[in-house]
């Protein structure tokens, strides 16, 4: 079985092979483009060049690049660690030409590394096409369904919609019809039983996208509009965690080498802080869940500050701190872990991607020290506003009679203000926003992760409630940081300084 490490140089050496250049991965962290806080696609680096305003060390290239896909239009953090196949950091596998080669060479080279190269079987494969847009006036690609007839049996080519097959980085920027590749993991008796093509982007855990083969022609502008680019580009991806499941014969990403180590890790920390190993079970319950998100996250944690984001509380650094956040309310409340445990996963990680992304190796001090105190700073908030969560959604209200139960952990003044929230919400099975709003700004809950505790126990959110008192602190913070003073103010009055330093290394001064 070929390891991890073997697959993505196999994908290299193949393209190094087809007279591409091998270039090494952008940062994750995204510094001269506004549209983007972090690199969200393996194409975001040669943006300019999609557009004709720089020129690459070569017309074809070829690379593995750190992706982060948490906020925006790509955002997959809710399934990540729920589902067996989404992530927030992964690795785009991806080969690039530009204005060079266009739809024959890109589909037969595709073909062929997959079946030949890769071994895998033909027939566990499918394909998707553009089926066109009437609204943006837009046809379906012939010239893609041609070039995959040479290859591919015509009943296991696909049409797909805009939504699947129009690919796009943003609001604006480079963009065009795509053609994926999805293959089925299911048994062989499953397959005879329901056909993969009407499986294929359904969301179902075992039928996957594994390759993208985006066909660059136009550029998406501020006001809609699509103009044609100066030349036409290839721009290919393939998530290289989704093709090592599929090579090592694995029912999940989370059970390939890139992440078994890290989940060893864990187990070996609850049993040295626990005195009992948890063992991961291949599982949907929570605790297995919890396994695969810390797994998860610390990559995305790692990596992005390794590449310089640290976390903050606006902007990209916000979003790194949400990340580790819902990692370590995970651990914590799954996992049976109160003290900092994502820090202690580092080395692991650093000699694992060694090879391949060596930055975090060199600076693993200090990405070790960002994350531990994160860690401490909100595991200290972390187990009361859990409990003020649970205060307000269990053990306050009596349902059977919508009564209003004390809490004997709870002053008079926050007992008063649940009281006026709860006559209507609790019927509602719904978190108020003032108590989603204190759970923010008290004991640090990021909102989204109220929403996810919510989730868990059938509960929503008031959304429209919490935006209302964010708007209101917002005031209140600016209202207190207006000072009016006079051009100079006087703090001590005080005698003319005279200068002793020819004479002496010490003096008491103001």
């Amino acid at each position: 079985m070929l390891t991890a490490n073997e697959i993505r140089s196999r994908f290299l050496d193949f393209f190094r092979s087809k007279g591409h250049e091998i270039v090494p991965s952008a940062p994750i962290v995204v510094k001269n483009d506004p549209t983007l806080l972090f690199t969200n696609a393996g194409m975001n680096q040669f943006k300019d060049y999609f557009l004709g305003n720089g020129e690459p060390v070569s017309t074809r290239i070829a690379d593995t690049q750190k992706c982060l896909r948490v906020s925006g239009k790509h955002n997959d953090l809710e399934e990540v660690g729920v589902d067996t196949y989404h992530h927030t950091m992964f690795e785009m596998l991806g080969n690039w030409s530009f204005g060079d080669y266009f739809k024959k060479e890109a589909i037969e080279w595709c073909w062929e590394l997959l079946t030949e190269v890769f071994k895998i079987p033909e027939d566990i494969l499918y394909v998707t096409i553009f089926q066109g847009d009437a609204a943006e006036g837009l046809e379906k690609d012939e010239e893609a369904y041609t070039y995959w007839k040479q290859f591919v049996a015509e009943d296991r080519i696909l049409m797909g919609n805009k939504k699947d097959n129009f690919w796009e980085m943003g609001d604006m920027g480079p963009c065009g019809p795509c053609s994926e590749v999805h293959v089925d993991c299911r048994t062989p008796e499953e397959r005879r039983q329901v056909s993969g093509a009407t499986l294929v982007n359904a969301d179902h855990p075992q039928v996957i996208e594994i390759w993208n083969n985006v066909f660059m022609q136009f550029n998406r502008l501020k006001d809609g509009s699509l103009e044609p680019l100066p030349a036409k580009h290839v721009d290919t991806g393939m998530g290289l965690e989704r093709l090592v499941r599929v090579l090592q014969g694995k029912q999940s990403n989370y059970d390939t080498d890139l992440f078994t180590g890290t989940i060893a890790a864990i187990s070996d920390f609850t049993a040295v802080k626990n005195n009992k190993r948890i063992i991961y079970k291949h599982s949907d319950s929570k605790q297995d869940v919890a396994f695969r998100v810390i797994s998860d996250h610390i990559r995305a944690i790692a990596f992005t500050i390794a590449d310089g984001q640290l976390p903050s509380n606006t902007g990209a650094g916000y979003v790194i701190r949400r990340i580790l956040r819902r990692a370590v309310r995970y651990y914590y409340s799954y996992l049976n872990i109160n003290e900092p445990l994502l820090h202690w996963l580092l080395p692991t990680l650093a000699s694992q991607f060694e090879g391949v992304f060596p930055e975090l190796k060199k600076q693993i001090d200090l990405v070790s020290r960002v994350v531990k105190e994160e860690e401490e700073a909100f595991l200290r908030t972390l187990h009361s506003g859990i409990k003020r969560f649970k205060a307000y959604t269990s053990t306050l209200v009596d349902f059977s009679s919508g009564s209003f139960l004390q809490d004997p952990q709870m002053d008079d003044e926050q007992m008063r203000n649940d009281r006026q929230n709860f006559s209507l919400e609790t019927h509602q099975k719904r978190i108020s926003g003032l108590v989603a709003f204190e759970l923010n700004d008290t004991y640090g809950f990021p909102i989204d992760l109220t929403e996810l505790m919510a989730r868990e126990i059938g509960w929503s959110v008031d959304m429209e409630g919490f935006q209302v008192e964010l708007q209101k602190q917002k005031v209140r913070s600016r209202a207190a940081t207006a000072l009016s003073t006079d051009d100079w103010v006087v703090l001590k009055e005080t005698t003319p300084t005279n200068f002793v330093g020819y004479d002496s290394l010490e003096a008491e001064a103001s």
